[in-house]
């Protein structure tokens, strides 16, 4: 196959909001800035009101002016499947990036590609941020099969949904490629610049909880952590302060109990309200570290974030995380329990920050948003 002029990447983007639509949109350019014609599709309804935990699915944030985004997609409506279908199988690119993350998208998005396909022309890729989902719901294995059968090739950004993925669909062409960093929320600044914009004392000890707060990230772990703190003996362990910054994804109150019963709400600092994109330096840059609680991961969107703005993490052992995290070089690793999590934030006091600083310059240089688009566009060929 002659190498592709023309890309479409299906996927949120705005006026969604969120990981997956920053992400969409910085790949459409890194295709735009290597000469391809570059279209997004995206969703017109992305879910129903029932399924969306949080308090809107769109931004608030004005639409990019680069790019060329196309609100088409109803995932709930199979006569608007098979029009978007039609309309990607005239268009007829080269190749059509596809992001999967959710079973609920299978039957929109397999359907979808399936009458695109039948151009006899376009390849499909598809970048699988989790096969298995992390909340489960009826149903999910018939649509991920669904779903599979209809991709070309697969990218995945963690050893462990190739893992799964090859369960699924052994014998498609399939890659492992790290996450690329989001380099497209500014550039780093300083944390008492960071700091005075978000009102924070510049001398407090602050460690950073990031991203919409779901059952298996954990947060209720990392206060049981902050309550082992609270209580240590040494001063200094009790003067450190988490701050926890994004949006509720569950009830919210099954934490704020918690909170009150462990007695901690004094070392606390809550922005639980969901972070726009111009803020999100802010809140990384004020940091001294990046906590990662979770209980299972495949990989995680906070972790090129915090390799972006050179912040060291604490991640749990699980999944795709340490293999990401070298312990030691760019943070360190913890099991998912109290105990071992607020071990480690000691200890990284204990160490410095400063520590750190050469192993996240080493490291961020791997993951590179170009390494991403020559994976999908090799892949694509075979």
């Amino acid at each position: 196959m002659s190498n592709p002029q023309k890309i479409v990447i299906i996927g949120p983007a705005h006026p969604l909001r969120g990981g997956l639509a920053s992400y969409d949109e910085r790949l459409a350019r890194e295709f735009m800035n290597a000469g391809f014609q570059t279209t997004i599709y995206t969703f017109s309804l992305q879910y129903p009101s029932f399924l969306f935990p949080g308090t809107t699915q769109y931004s608030s944030e004005p639409a990019p002016t680069d790019l060329d985004i196309r609100v088409k997609i109803n995932s709930i409506n199979p006569l608007n499947w098979i029009r978007v279908g039609k309309e990607l199988k005239a268009l007829a690119p080269e190749i059509i990036v596809v992001r999967y993350w959710l079973p609920f998208m299978g039957a929109c998005l397999g359907k979808i590609l399936r009458i695109a396909k039948k151009n006899g022309k376009t390849r499909v890729v598809c970048i699988a941020d989790n096969v298995i989902p992390h909340e489960k719901r009826p149903g999910d294995l018939m649509l991920t099969n669904y779903f599979l059968a209809a991709p070309d090739a697969f990218i995945t950004m963690s050893e462990k949904v190739l893992a799964d993925l090859n369960r699924f669909s052994p014998g498609k062409p399939a890659k492992f490629v790290a996450h690329p960093l989001y380099d497209n929320f500014g550039e780093k600044i300083s944390k008492r610049d960071a700091r005075q914009h978000l009102d924070i004392d510049q001398h407090i000890k602050l460690i950073l909880f990031f991203g919409f707060i779901r059952h298996y990230k954990g947060l209720d772990i990392l206060l049981e952590a902050m309550k082992i703190l609270a209580d240590d003996k040494e001063q200094w362990v009790r003067e450190i302060r988490l701050m926890i910054a994004g949006e509720f994804y569950e009830d919210e109150k099954k934490y704020t109990d918690l909170v009150e019963k462990l007695k901690i709400r004094h070392a606390l600092i809550l922005r639980t309200n969901f972070i726009s994109d111009s803020e999100v330096k802010y809140y990384l840059c004020a940091a001294d570290c990046v906590v990662q609680p979770y209980r299972s991961a495949t990989q995680s969107g906070v972790t090129p974030l915090a390799y972006h703005f050179e912040k060291p993490m604490i991640v749990t052992n699980v999944g795709g995380l340490p293999s990401l995290v070298p312990d030691g070089k760019v943070g360190l690793v913890a099991e998912p329990d109290p105990a071992s999590i607020a071990a480690s934030i000691k200890r990284f006091y204990e160490l410095g920050e400063s520590h750190f600083e050469n192993g996240l310059k080493e490291e961020k240089v791997k993951y590179s948003w170009n390494a991403m688009m020559q994976a999908i566009l090799e892949i694509s060929k075979k």
